[in-house]
């Protein structure tokens, strides 16, 4: 495991000398558009491990993507490898379906003190809800990135994220009522508190959610990729392409179901990935929104 390989994985050639925020920005982009976040292994009968340098073999060698366990858990290698003030948290997921926050803490991320003051940074979200820079951790502060305007609030020792998104122009008038499609212009994404966590809170989680028929991940096979100007996913059959602010206000949501031999081909070419296993698309109704 070196950086230089992870560096060349996500073609970042800036410096890895300061240890500023403009430096983790720049560094944090790379990863998301060039690490998908996936959960294509439960799909095509491999397991999913926590151990470090599983995740670094498949992230970095394999060029595969993942979840937020991770691809938060090597970004934290890699700010910790550059003298970064890193630590985990543990987040519990909004489920727009329930109307309700999850009460299983799946959610990993990296928080980040740079000269006093706190990020957080999470490479493993996806879809529209991926920031696309790190969020300086303060209460009631709208803070406006490409995707939509993010805010953390704070009450009781508990944060909570939401995002705003813009209007959405969805051309392929036959999905605009598509239960992938979230309705409300402000979601909430997760809750959080500032106890330092480590990858060994987690390891009931990772097999639980790779396992449960209840599990979002065993329902849904799930392939998304942050681009310069948006992003994509694969959910099930189904191709989505995001362009954030591509009119006033408004992003371009374009649809296309694939047909089971456009699949393999659509995940090479549109994410990079070549699996080594034959995947089964799955794409059970609810609980996941773009």
């Amino acid at each position: 495991m070196n950086l230089e390989e992870y560096f060349a994985r996500t073609g970042y050639k800036g410096s890895t000398e300061k240890q500023d925020l403009e430096t983790l920005t720049d560094i944090f982009q790379h990863h998301i558009r060039a690490v998908p976040f996936e959960n294509l292994s439960i799909h095509c009968g491999e397991k999913i491990t926590l151990e470090l340098e599983q995740v670094y073999n498949k992230i970095v060698r394999r060029k595969r993507g993942g979840w937020c366990m991770e691809n938060n858990q090597l970004l934290g290698w890699v700010l910790k490898g550059l003298g970064y003030d890193t630590s985990f948290l543990g987040a519990y997921v909004f489920n727009p379906h329930q109307n309700a926050y999850a009460t299983l803490m799946t959610h990993l991320v990296v928080k980040v003190v740079i000269d006093g003051k706190a990020y957080v940074v999470d490479g493993g979200f996806g879809v529209s809800y991926q920031m696309w820079q790190p969020m300086e951790l303060v209460s009631g502060k709208d803070q406006p990135q490409a995707p939509g305007v993010f805010r953390f609030t704070e009450k009781n020792g508990v944060w909570y994220l939401e995002k705003m998104r813009r209007k959405q122009y969805i051309p392929n008038q036959s999905f605009c009522n598509s239960d992938l499609l979230e309705k409300k212009e402000c979601r909430k994404v997760y809750m959080f508190s500032l106890e330092p966590r480590t990858v060994e809170d987690f390891r009931f989680q990772c097999t639980y959610l790779q396992t449960s028929p209840d599990s979002l991940f065993t329902k849904k096979s799930i392939c998304t990729l942050q681009t310069t100007d948006g992003f994509r996913a694969l959910i099930g059959w189904t191709l989505t392409e995001t362009t954030y602010n591509y009119k006033e206000n408004m992003d371009l949501v374009e649809f296309v179901t694939l047909e089971d031999e456009e699949v393999e081909k659509t995940l090479k070419e549109k994410f990079n990935i070549t699996l080594e296993r034959k995947l089964v698309p799955i794409n059970v109704k609810g609980s996941y929104t773009i």
